[in-house]
C-alpha cells in the first residue's frame, strides 16, 4: 500500500506524514506539494503536485493507493481544484480518497460548508472508496492571533454565547494519519471534534488566567467585525466566511460531543489550555 498526502507542505500535512511514519512504512509515504523543494527533511519521497494541473497530479499519483486529499487553501475555485484532483485520482488507479471536510458539511448553513459538501458529492459519484473526516472548527484559528488580541487589549468576534468543540491542528492530523494508515476505515464519514467546548469569552477568560492580565470577550455586530478584518488585510471574501462562521455558529454547526476523535486517536484531545500556552510560548 501506498499512501500520499497533497498538501505536505502545509501545517495539517507536514504533521499527518509524522504520525504516519509512525503507523506505516515510510517507504510506502508520499508527500505532494506544489514544490517538492519544499519538503526536504520529511523522510519520505517527494513528488509536485499541483491542484491545477491535471498531468502534472497524473505523473505524481503513479503507484498511489491511498491518496489524502487536504482541501485546498485556494477559495476562488476549491470546488474545481478537488474535483480535477478526484477525477485523476480515479483514472490513475487511486483505490481509496481521504478528504478532510468540515463539520456537519451535508447540512450546515455556513458559507465554509458548501464547498466541502459539494466535495463530497463529487466523491461520491466518482466511486472510489473513500473516508471522509469531517473536522471541526481549529483552536489555532484564535490562538493562532492571541499576541494582537492581547495588544488590543480584547478577543473580538460575532459568535455571541454559541459554543464551539474545536480541537488543536496536531490532532486532527493524527487522526488523518490513523484514517489513511487503516483500510478499515474505508466507507465511513467521520464527525471531528474536541473534547472539550467553550464560548469565546471563556477562551478569553482562559488567557488571562494563564497571562494574569484581564481580556474580556468583546462581541460585535457582523458587519463591524468584518471591517477590522479586511484592515487587518484579510480578503473581504475571506472575512465574509469568518464572520458567517461566527454568527452561524449559535446553531451548534462547530459542536460535537461524540467523542469520536478521541476514539480514532485512542486518547483524550487536547485541551484549549494547552493551544493557549503554546501561542503564548
Amino acid at each position: 500500500m501506498t499512501i500520499a498526502i497533497t498538501g505536505a507542505s502545509g501545517q495539517l500535512g507536514r504533521l499527518a506524514i509524522d504520525h504516519l511514519k509512525t503507523l506505516t512504512d515510510p517507504a510506502g509515504i508520499v508527500a505532494l506539494a506544489r514544490d517538492p523543494a519544499s519538503l526536504s527533511g520529511l523522510g519520505v519521497a517527494a513528488r509536485a503536485f499541483d491542484y491545477t494541473k491535471p498531468d502534472v497530479m497524473a505523473a505524481a499519483l503513479k503507484g498511489v493507493t491511498t491518496l489524502a486529499l487536504i482541501s485546498s487553501s485556494d477559495f476562488n475555485d476549491r470546488v474545481g481544484q478537488h474535483r480535477h484532483v478526484i477525477e485523476v485520482a480515479k483514472t490513475a488507479g487511486v483505490a481509496r480518497i481521504l478528504y478532510t471536510s468540515i463539520l456537519k458539511a451535508d447540512r450546515s448553513p455556513m458559507l465554509i460548508a458548501a464547498d466541502h459538501a459539494a466535495t463530497e458529492g463529487i466523491i461520491a459519484a466518482s466511486g472510489l472508496s473513500a473516508t471522509i473526516l469531517r473536522n471541526g472548527w481549529y483552536t489555532e484559528n484564535w490562538t493562532a492571533n492571541l499576541g494582537g488580541a492581547i495588544a488590543a487589549g480584547a478577543l473580538i468576534g460575532s459568535a455571541g454565547n454559541a459554543r464551539f468543540t474545536p480541537a488543536m491542528r496536531a490532532d486532527y492530523a493524527h487522526a488523518l494519519a490513523v484514517a489513511a494508515a487503516d483500510p478499515a476505515h474505508a466507507g465511513q464519514t467521520y464527525e471531528l471534534a474536541g473534547d472539550e467546548g467553550f464560548t469565546l469569552a471563556e477562551l478569553a477568560a482562559e488567557v488571562a488566567r494563564q497571562t494574569g492580565n484581564a481580556l474580556p470577550y468583546n462581541d460585535l455586530p457582523g458587519d463591524v467585525y468584518q471591517g477590522i478584518l479586511e484592515n487587518l488585510g484579510i480578503p473581504s471574501g475571506f472575512a465574509r466566511v469568518l464572520v458567517d462562521v461566527d454568527l452561524k455558529a449559535g446553531g451548534g454547526w462547530l459542536e460535537d460531543d461524540s467523542g469520536t476523535l478521541a476514539r480514532l486517536l485512542g486518547r483524550p484531545t487536547a485541551p484549549s489550555s494547552k493551544a493557549v500556552a503554546e501561542a503564548l510560548a
